[in-house]
């Protein structure tokens, strides 16, 4: 049996699901991963999954693969991805595996892997690999068992403990995308008290209405859309298994990752004045001139969500959240990303004030932008690349180094880093104005280009 080594991510084990993540390859990786936990002294786990067509299969068969070297599984049926990271501590289990292809296409499928009460990443993926690779799995004499549980009301209960809205009704558009959110976000919203208008919440994993990735703007134009007919507060979409959440304010406007930051800092920063802000590097400018603005610690650091967990409980932080989406709160939660909970925050804010949400974010300084931009790279020369591009950038100008390079030019800045998932460069750039962006931009892009890459284009 050929398991393909490039399966194995920095973040999970993703793939094609009906030639890649084949019942064979999905079982041996459920023994493999079985091993890694009973290594540990775990011998029980949670298994939940996706609305993907392929999931129920994958499911199985990873069951399988943990039974047979004697680990114990929770099933816990169709979830999101927060739900599954609950289900650790509900059950006060240390293992747990969600099948989910996440916001990716829905020919590909994937596991995240638990270990404590977080997912592993990095070096620890690739053990699961290793240990498959070097014929390193005890199977065991006693088979585990196998139990059902749903603990969809029980997961509703608990955010509802934790989130009390103010007085003013709320009127919420709420966009499942038709993935792992349907079944749960109206009753959580109507148990908050708002008035919900459901779009796409029925579970289809063949997402016919539109792909569940809120970071793309043509993935909101139907939200954007309810929004300005139903004359709604704001409308919330979720990606495939709902740790992501995207935000359109009640003119139709969508409130991305970083601005959304904004609003969350302001709560947090007035109870916990100078505390440590965590600051994804493609952050706009505004998030970190705001939370300089309310006493708090700039503190850049890499993307991605296993990377932004783990520095979280290194540096005790209380919240931090990503551009994509992802938002980490620590302060009253439990520290994973959310995006049920991450709503509840922002419906929180907004029941508790007089101001629509557009006005909340009118003082927001306006950068300008352009949007993420993928340049084709192999894996094998990304960092490269970076590191020639790094070389000359810093003879000429400051810059934030801790993922790639982000350089600091006067009224602006430009990011370009390697993907920690995909044979390509990320490139980003803001200024203050249309004329300075265009500035940056082809000096960045220059820069690349000299670096070996070939012309491309800017994604605004």
């Amino acid at each position: 049996m050929h398991i393909i080594p490039s399966i194995f991510r920095e973040y999970d084990i993703r793939g094609i699901a009906e030639t890649e993540l084949t019942n064979e390859v999905v079982e041996k990786i459920g023994q493999a991963y079985g091993t890694f936990l009973k290594n540990q002294g775990i011998t029980r786990a949670t298994v939940g999954g996706d609305v993907r067509l392929s999931t129920p299969r994958i499911k199985d068969y990873i069951t399988k693969g943990l039974m047979a070297v004697g680990i114990d599984v929770i099933d816990i049926g169709i979830v999101t991805t927060p739900l599954f990271y609950y289900s650790l501590y509900h059950f006060d289990v240390n293992g747990g595996v969600m099948v989910t292809g996440s916001h990716n296409p829905k020919e590909f499928n994937g596991l995240k892997l638990a270990l404590g009460k977080t997912t592993i990443y990095g070096e620890q993926i690739q053990e699961i690999r290793k240990i498959i690779e070097e014929n390193r799995i005890a199977l065991s004499e006693k088979p585990g068992k196998v139990t059902q549980e749903n603990i969809g009301q029980a997961y509703i209960e608990m955010l509802t403990s934790k989130i009390k809205l103010g007085p003013k009704k709320l009127k919420v558009v709420a966009d499942a995308g038709n993935g792992a959110a349907s079944d749960y976000i109206v009753p959580y919203l109507e148990a908050l008290g708002c008035e919900v208008i459901p779009l796409y919440c029925q579970p289809d994993g063949n997402f016919p209405n539109h792909h569940p990735d809120p970071v793309k703007r043509e993935n909101l134009v139907d939200l954007i859309n309810h929004v300005r007919e139903e004359k709604a507060d704001l409308g919330i979409a979720f990606d495939g298994d709902a740790d992501r959440i995207g935000v359109v304010d009640d003119k139709g406007e969508v409130v991305w990752g970083d601005k959304l930051m904004i609003l969350y800092w302001r709560e947090i920063l007035a109870r916990y004045p100078g505390e440590t802000a965590i600051v994804e590097v493609k952050c706009s400018q505004a998030l970190v001139d705001e939370i300089i603005k309310l006493g708090g610690k700039p503190y850049f650091y890499k993307t991605g969500h296993s990377l932004i967990k783990a520095k979280m409980k290194e540096l005790n932080a209380l919240f931090t959240g990503e551009m994509s989406g992802h938002m980490f709160f620590a302060d009253e939660y439990y520290g994973f990303d959310d995006a049920f909970y991450a709503a509840g925050r922002l419906l929180r804010i907004l029941s508790n004030t007089d101001k629509k949400l557009s006005e909340l974010l009118a003082d927001v300084p306006v950068y300008y932008s352009t949007a993420e931009t993928r340049i084709d790279c192999p894996d094998d020369l990304k960092f490269k690349v970076i590191e020639k591009i790094k070389e000359e950038a810093l003879k000429q100008y400051y810059a934030i180094t801790v993922d790639g390079i982000r350089i600091l030019y006067p009224d602006g800045w430009g990011l370009v880093r390697a993907s920690n998932t995909q044979p390509v460069l990320v490139a980003r750039c803001e200024a203050k104005s249309p004329e300075r962006l265009k500035e940056i931009t082809t000096d960045l892009k220059q820069r690349i280009i000299n670096a070996g890459l070939e012309d491309f284009e800017w994604e605004y």
